[in-house]
């Protein structure tokens, strides 16, 4: 796209991106003290709900495997759900997840069903009405004005890294990776992608993070976007699979990390183009555009991913979408149910 016809919407999103990971770290170390007091009641309750919506709550679900990792009952549901059909919420610890602080399902349950003690949230917004009721991680930078989640996201999941850091887990790595942050060309994959009209993002252990960019996929390409985790998607919807669908898989160093492996071969047989995000240090599967990250595991794997797969949705829609960026029927912060 030329530079006289890049849309606003495409240059808000890169500016929030050219600062995500220094607004990253600044929130992780600005946060080392409210996630001390999470930690805390994680450690007494021994359950976790996560709750948001949107690119929200697949944080909420990317960061599941990891509290169980430490221990901890942890759960990821969307705040509409939640107001439908209840998670009992007594003996677990709370934590709402808005970046505005402003959804409307989040203040309507505050004002509803909210209990007193073991609520916190994460936000990027120290004014916001979820900012004013409970204790929160609020993340560097302020509000996110582009419309596709990208510098929200990273920041979430450094407020996490920190909670999950005061629980005892070495953030180095992850906070490693967030600092080495790949720019590498995603030219190759978007190629690929010349020809795809759906998007299919998966993973095993990188699930959530498999969810996150399926969101910003549709939202910038106004076209169909899944994300289905790699055996729900060996379960019946290979049927979809073909030249006009893509796949976008996830893999960090992992056990599963053969499944996904196996599943981008058969993609690749099924005649689909698959683009592969790889922390696992394995080699590439023949047939895929695959970028070889450095090895990681867990949170440095989701930060070594991050970067490249919003970099290759955003030059993805750009190449479709004469004024990505730009919402039709969707608002940055949705106030209503």
């Amino acid at each position: 796209m030329a530079a006289s016809h890049r849309p606003e919407g495409l240059l808000a999103i890169e500016r929030e991106m050219a600062r995500q990971a220094g607004d990253a770290l600044a929130s992780f170390e600005a946060g080392r003290a409210r996630a001390g007091e999470i930690a805390a009641s994680l450690q007494a309750t021994g359950r976790l709900l996560m709750l948001g919506m949107g690119g929200s709550h697949a944080v909420g679900r990317a960061l599941e495997p990891f509290y169980r990792d430490l221990g901890i009952e942890a759960f990821a549901v969307p705040m509409s759900e939640q107001l439908v059909s209840p998670v009992r919420v007594e003996g677990r610890t709370v934590l709402l997840t808005s970046q505005s602080g402003e959804s409307g399902e989040v203040i309507r349950w505050l004002e509803d069903a909210a209990p007193r003690d073991a609520v916190f949230g994460l936000t990027l917004e120290q004014d916001s009405s979820l900012a004013r009721r409970v204790p929160c991680l609020v993340g560097a930078g302020g509000t996110e004005r582009a419309f596709a989640a990208t510098r929200s996201l990273t920041i979430s999941f450094a407020q996490h890294l920190a909670i999950l850091a005061a629980l005892g887990a070495d953030p180095a790595p992850a906070l490693a990776a967030i600092e080495a942050a790949s720019d590498a060309s995603v030219a190759s994959a978007v190629d690929a992608f010349a020809g795809v009209d759906t998007v299919v993002a998966s993973g095993r252990l990188l699930r959530g993070l498999a969810e996150a960019i399926a969101l910003g996929f549709t939202e910038l390409t106004r076209e169909p976007a899944y994300a289905l985790e790699g055996g729900q998607l060996r379960h019946g919807p290979m049927e979809m699979l073909g030249s006009r669908v893509g796949l976008v898989q996830f893999c960090a160093d992992e056990t599963a990390a053969d499944l996904v492996r196996s599943l981008s071969a058969a993609t690749v047989e099924a005649g689909s183009p698959v683009v592969v995000f790889d922390a696992s240090g394995g080699e590439p599967v023949a047939g895929t555009i695959t970028f070889s990250l450095p090895q990681a595991a867990g949170m440095a794997a989701i930060f070594a991913a991050l970067p490249l797969a919003q970099g290759f949705m955003v030059a993805h829609a750009a190449r479709r979408v004469p004024d990505v960026g730009t919402p039709r029927r969707s608002r940055k912060i949705t106030g209503i149910e």
